[in-house]
């Protein structure tokens, strides 16, 4: 057998590697948006945080005397018509977020970087206590106490000024914060360095976002 030139066996050996670096260079990279998509749904529905808060609600009416003087107006307080009252109450607020829909349309990627838009965070006032024994009430002599109706009235107001409060809070920030503790060691081990992850919410919710993002039956059955 004759033996080939040592040009030729180098040739074919260039060739062969040049045809392995081609079709190293031509195969297409692997789509991780999927497998992310998929392992973020598996969250299902994350508590992201829980708040305590203690408010005091208070309210002050008081008897007038109106009528005209030498045709003036005049309207007085009556010193012996007042009646106030101070009502203590403990609420818990959640937030979750429901990754149940969470798809391909919240992931947005540009080059190693890649951003995750967190679906809206949903409120719950999982209850509301008032301390009956705390009460405070101030009752003038010409005037009658507080009635039932009345007093349940103003918790209500408590709680609906419980969740006025909620933007000021920061509980929405405290919501993605957490998300993103649980979310992005997920991303890491998906090859995306930590600094290259960005977790977000689409928009700053305000309190004019709060009728859309609560359980109203949390407010209308939270009272224990």
């Amino acid at each position: 057998m004759k033996r080939l030139p040592i040009y030729i066996i180098g040739l074919a050996l260039l060739m062969l590697s040049c045809s392995e670096k081609k079709t190293a260079a031509t195969s297409k990279p692997i789509d991780t948006i999927p497998m992310m998509v998929m392992q973020i749904q598996k969250c299902s529905r994350l508590y992201a945080t829980e708040m305590r808060l203690h408010k005091i609600i208070t309210h002050d009416d008081s008897k007038r005397l109106s009528g005209t003087f030498l045709n003036k107006d005049f309207s007085i307080d009556l010193p012996l018509g007042k009646r106030k009252v101070a009502i203590p109450i403990d609420a818990t607020v959640k937030a979750y977020i429901d990754f149940a829909d969470f798809s391909e349309r919240n992931v947005k990627k540009h080059g190693d970087k890649v951003e995750i838009i967190l679906p809206d965070p949903r409120l719950t006032l999982t209850s509301t206590k008032i301390n009956h024994e705390e009460v405070k009430q101030y009752v003038a002599l010409t005037r009658g106490n507080f009635t039932d109706e009345e007093l349940t009235s103003y918790e209500r107001q408590g709680r609906e000024a419980v969740i006025r409060d909620l933007p000021q809070l920061q509980i929405f920030e405290m919501a993605r914060s957490s998300a993103a503790r649980t979310l992005i060691p997920i991303i890491v081990q998906m090859g995306y360095k930590e600094q290259d992850i960005t977790i977000t919410f689409r928009k700053k919710f305000t309190l004019d976002d709060i009728p859309a993002i609560i359980d109203k039956t949390t407010v209308e059955h939270a009272k224990q």
